[in-house]
């Protein structure tokens, strides 16, 4: 039986349609899925259903949303604020943006319960503590007085689970609730809200870009693509024989841990029927390692620790804790590294003391024979130029007063690479055409791109210093699957033609695997298991490795 229903629904921001007359249905007890890449539509839906629209940019033009019978299509925001939280409850995609940093997270779920219930103070507090025992909250007495920051990523998503369920909805929406969890966190949350759907009998909408997450948890599924729903089927049929040309380019462009290719296919390539040689066998891959791992290493890390060191209170005991404990590794000239674990394992803070940006607290990290940890302020510039970072989210790395074309010749000035401001700015042009972009971006500003353009002005500024060593720190975690894929061949492409090294950190490895030479796994900031990643991948040797590798999502 229906639960909700939308009916020939438009949606336009000003004059630009952004919904082009989509209908489907939410039945009783269901997981139904939305699918596809940023832009086709999926979190405008979804605000609409909750009668979220921003008032002043965006309006429903023509069609209906029904829920039990009734039109909420043009609710006024009294009646649908009795709706909203209480039958019809949202998760959003990041919770650290969506909890309130200045209240306790007991306090938070209160609030919610204190607009659609009649419960006393203790009442509250125990439904609460009760709530965080459902979402499988470790220490529910302890999240209860804490704030956001004091707890990981994974318990913040579970406080706003717990906030969502609170009311017993009819149904619950999650929006993208796994895009920044770790893969061993993103499958603990799929299963708790599978358990909790089972439960409860609600319906659940659940929305991501990722397609292979999307076949563990959903029914059915509706794949959405500029606007419109190009196809809508059950999961296995979506995922076994999928008819629209959009969905097969979706399913296609995710790297996969089976078969190791040159190129990934990206959504554009596999529309157009692009064809092209394509697989990288593996004596491809043998003859690449004898020739790079004959060098001498280009960087040598030998016994590092990092310390932080924390005070509790006033008069509070100094507690020393290790991020980064006794890592030695190599890298040599023309590989690609691949740094996995989860979030705290002390990968970020490794690359950040590589980078000199965090000094180690003992060992060395050699650079060219030379131990970066001792250099003078002077040495320190020419270092600057030979390593150089990609950040994870380009919109905070750039500057949004600058055009992009200042802020890729920013570097080449401060450095004095060419003999004039001209030459730097033919050389930017360059590099913006080298990335993949064309020459109209230099006037342009960050926010006139899409996430997947200003990755790549990011890493156009990157490689501007000609650098050797490039650390990848999450670079592709926030971009959609078909834009991931051109980013990691522009990457792969820019390291064949100007013999970079990388060291790539990242949670999610089905990626790290398709770019890596060498794996190097992290745990409680040591190194669990390192070796080939081909190697790592089809016979782990460590439970800690094995447990990764089991929670990536694969698909039917």
């Amino acid at each position: 039986m229906s639960l909700l229903s939308v009916e020939n629904l438009k949606i336009s921001f000003g004059k630009k349609e952004v919904i082009k007359t989509i209908s489907f249905e939410i039945f009783e007890n269901e997981i139904l899925g939305i699918v596809g890449e940023s832009g086709s539509g999926k979190s405008v839906t979804s605000l609409a259903l909750m009668g979220l629209l921003p008032k002043n940019l965006a309006k429903i033009t023509s069609g209906n949303i029904i829920y039990k019978s009734n039109d909420i299509t043009n609710l006024r925001d009294k009646a649908f604020q009795k709706i909203r939280g209480k039958q019809i409850a949202m998760i959003f995609q990041e919770p650290m943006s969506s909890l309130n940093p200045s209240m306790r997270c007991g306090k938070q779920v209160e609030e919610i319960l204190k607009q659609h219930s009649n419960l006393n103070d203790s009442e509250l507090k125990a439904e609460v503590l009760q709530l965080f025992e459902q979402v499988k909250l470790p220490n529910p007495e302890r999240v209860y007085k804490a704030y956001p920051h004091e707890i990981s990523g994974g318990q913040k998503q579970r406080v706003m689970i717990a906030m969502a369920i609170s009311c017993k909805p009819d149904l619950l929406i999650a929006d993208e609730p796994t895009t920044a969890l770790d893969v061993t966190v993103q499958k603990e949350i799929i299963i708790l809200l599978k358990e909790l759907q089972k439960q409860t009998k609600m319906s659940v909408l659940f929305i991501t870009h990722d397609l292979a997450l999307i076949s563990k948890i959903a029914d059915r599924v509706l794949v959405m693509y500029k606007g419109e729903i190009v196809e809508q089927n059950t999961t296995e049929q979506i995922f076994n024989s999928p008819k629209n040309e959009y969905t097969k380019a979706l399913i296609a462009s995710r790297p996969s841990l089976d078969v190791r290719l040159k190129r990934l296919p990206t959504v554009s390539s596999i529309l157009k029927k692009e064809e092209f040689a394509n697989e990288y066998t593996a004596e491809d891959r043998l003859q690449h390692h004898k020739q790079i791992y004959s060098q001498i290493p280009l960087l040598q890390v030998i016994d590092v620790d990092k310390e932080y060191i924390s005070t509790t209170g006033f008069f509070g005991k100094k507690e020393r804790f290790k991020a980064v404990n006794h890592v030695s590794f190599n890298v040599y000239e023309g590989e690609t590294l691949g740094l996995v674990g989860e979030s705290g394992c002390g990968k970020s803070t490794l690359g950040n003391a590589i980078l000199n940006l965090e000094k180690a607290t003992a060992g060395k990290i050699l650079y060219r024979g030379i131990d970066i940890t001792k250099i003078s302020k002077a040495e320190m510039v020419t270092f600057r130029k030979e390593i150089q970072i990609i950040f994870q989210d380009p919109y905070s790395s750039l500057n949004p007063r600058r055009s992009v074309g200042e802020t890729i010749m920013e570097p080449m000035l401060v450095h004095k690479l060419y003999a004039s401001k001209a030459e730097c700015k033919a050389k930017t042009l360059e590099l913006l055409t080298q990335v993949g972009l064309d020459e109209t971006a230099f006037n342009r500003y960050p926010h006139e791109f899409s996430g997947g353009q200003r990755q790549r002005v990011g890493i156009a500024r990157t490689i501007a210093l000609k650098p050797k060593l490039i650390v990848c720190d999450e670079s592709v975690s926030a971009l959609d699957i078909s834009v991931q894929a051109q980013v990691l061949n522009l990457l792969n492409e820019l390291k064949e033609n100007f013999g970079f090294t990388y060291i790539f950190i990242s949670h999610d490895l089905a990626v790290v695997k398709y770019m890596s030479d060498q794996l190097l796994v992290m745990n409680k900031g040591k190194i669990e298991e390192i070796g080939d990643a081909d190697q790592i991948y089809s016979n782990p040797k460590k439970p800690y490795t094995k447990t990764l590798i089991e929670a990536i999502p694969k698909g039917i």
